[in-house]
C-alpha cells in the first residue's frame, strides 16, 4: 500500500461523515490577496512623513536665518537654533503657543509667503494621510467585491508548489488571463509569490468550505488539485465536488497509482499520477531518448508541437477526422469515450464530437 493511502482513506471517510451530518469545514478567516497596481499605502504614508519632516526643517532654516526678526516673549531673549526648530513645529502643526513671535516686517513677510504655505501643505498631508489610513480597508473591501463580481468561468489552483506552478504556466501559455486564475495555498510565502506574479491568491486550506466559497468555486470553470500529499488531494477533491457546479472540471495530481482510484471516487474527472508518469518517461528514455524529447515538447506550450482539443464544426460532420492537413488528429471524444485515431468510428464525425489534435508551433 502506498505511503499515506490508509491515512487518505481515513480522512476521506471522516470528511464524508461530517458533510453527511451537515457539519461544514470552515476556516475562521480567509485572507484574499488581490494584485495591486498602485503604490502601497505604507510606502505612500512614509513618503508623506518624509515631506512633513522636510517642511519642518525648511521652516526651521528660514526662521533661524532671520532669527533677529523673532522675539521670545517668555525669556525675553533672542532665538537660537533650538528655538527656531520649536517655532517651526508649533507653527506648522498650527499649535501656535504665541511665546515666539515675528516682530519685524521682514519676519512677518517671510511667515506670510513661506511659513503659511508650508503650514497649509502640512495640513493637506495630515488630512490626506488620515483619510488614506481610514479608507484603506474600505477600498480593499470594494476591490474584493468588484473582483467577486467579475470572477466567472475562472480556474482555481489548489496548491502552488511545483505542480501548481506548472499548471499556471500552461494556462497562461494557453491564453488564460492572469485575473482568471485563483491560487489557494496554506503557505504564506507561496501565496505572496503567486500574488507577486499578478495572480489572486487566498491563504488557507483548499479543503475548507469557506476558502473554496471565497474562491468562487460555484462559478469556476475548472479546479486543479495539486497539494503535496495525496490525502490532502482527496479531501480537497471531496469538498470541491460537493460545492462546485456539475459543469466544473476537477483534475487532481496523485503521487501513487493506488490513490488515483480514490481521487476518481472522490469526484475528480481526471487524475495525473506524477510518480507513474515520471517512471514511464524514465523507462522510455533508456531506449528512446528522442521519443521522450517529443513528449516533453508536446507538454510545453507555445514551442514546437502543441496538442489541443476542439469541437467539430458543422462542415466536418459526416467527414473523416483526419481531413485537415494542418492538424494531426490523434483521438476523437464521443459521449465521454475517447476513440483512437485508428478506430473505424472516427471515419465519420458526429454532432457533439470533440477532436484532439496536434499542430506545429513556431519556436519562441
Amino acid at each position: 500500500m502506498p505511503l499515506g493511502a490508509e491515512s487518505a482513506r481515513q480522512r476521506a471517510a471522516a470528511l464524508a461523515e461530517r458533510t453527511r451530518f451537515g457539519v461544514p469545514i470552515r476556516a475562521r478567516a480567509v485572507p484574499v490577496f488581490i494584485p495591486r497596481h498602485h503604490e502601497s499605502p505604507i510606502r505612500a504614508i512614509l513618503g508623506r512623513v518624509a515631506i512633513a519632516a522636510g517642511l519642518i526643517l525648511f521652516v526651521t532654516l528660514v526662521v533661524f536665518i532671520d532669527r533677529s526678526g523673532y522675539e521670545d516673549q517668555v525669556n525675553g531673549d533672542g532665538v537660537n537654533l533650538l528655538d527656531a526648530f520649536y517655532y517651526a513645529t508649533v507653527s506648522v502643526t498650527t499649535t501656535g503657543y504665541g511665546d515666539i513671535v515675528p516682530v519685524t516686517d521682514t519676519a512677518r513677510a517671510i511667515n506670510a509667503f513661506f511659513v503659511t504655505p508650508a503650514r497649509v501643505l502640512f495640513l493637506i498631508l495630515l488630512v490626506s494621510t488620515t483619510l488614506e489610513v481610514l479608507t484603506d480597508r474600505t477600498r480593499e473591501s470594494l476591490r474584493k467585491q468588484r473582483w467577486r463580481a467579475r470572477m466567472n468561468e475562472h480556474f482555481i489552483i489548489a496548491g502552488f508548489g511545483t505542480k501548481g506552478k506548472s499548471a499556471v504556466r500552461v494556462l497562461l501559455g494557453r491564453g488564460v488571463p492572469r485575473e482568471k486564475i485563483v491560487v489557494i495555498d496554506q503557505n504564506r510565502r507561496a501565496v505572496e509569490e503567486a500574488n507577486a506574479a499578478g495572480l489572486v491568491a487566498i491563504l488557507g486550506s483548499a479543503a475548507s468550505t469557506s476558502v473554496l466559497d471565497e474562491a468562487g468555486i460555484e462559478r469556476a470553470q475548472a479546479v486543479v488539485v495539486a497539494p503535496e500529499r495525496d490525502d490532502a488531494a482527496v479531501l480537497i477533491t471531496l469538498t470541491a465536488r460537493q460545492l462546485c457546479s456539475k459543469g466544473t472540471t476537477i483534475v487532481a495530481a496523485s503521487r501513487e497509482e493506488e490513490n488515483a482510484l480514490l481521487l476518481r471516487q472522490s469526484g475528480a474527472d481526471s487524475v495525473i499520477t506524477s510518480s507513474e508518469a515520471a517512471g514511464r518517461l524514465l523507462g522510455l528514455a533508456t531506449e528512446a531518448p528522442r521519443l521522450v524529447r517529443v513528449l516533453e515538447d508536446l507538454l510545453a506550450t507555445g514551442v514546437g508541437l502543441d496538442i489541443a482539443e476542439r469541437h467539430v464544426t458543422d462542415a466536418e460532420i459526416g467527414a473523416r477526422a483526419d481531413l485537415d492537413p494542418h492538424h494531426l488528429v490523434v483521438a476523437v471524444v464521443r459521449e465521454h469515450e475517447v476513440l483512437r485515431f485508428d478506430d473505424p468510428r472516427t471515419t465519420s464525425l458526429e454532432q457533439g464530437d470533440r477532436i484532439i489534435y496536434m499542430y506545429g508551433n513556431d519556436p519562441i
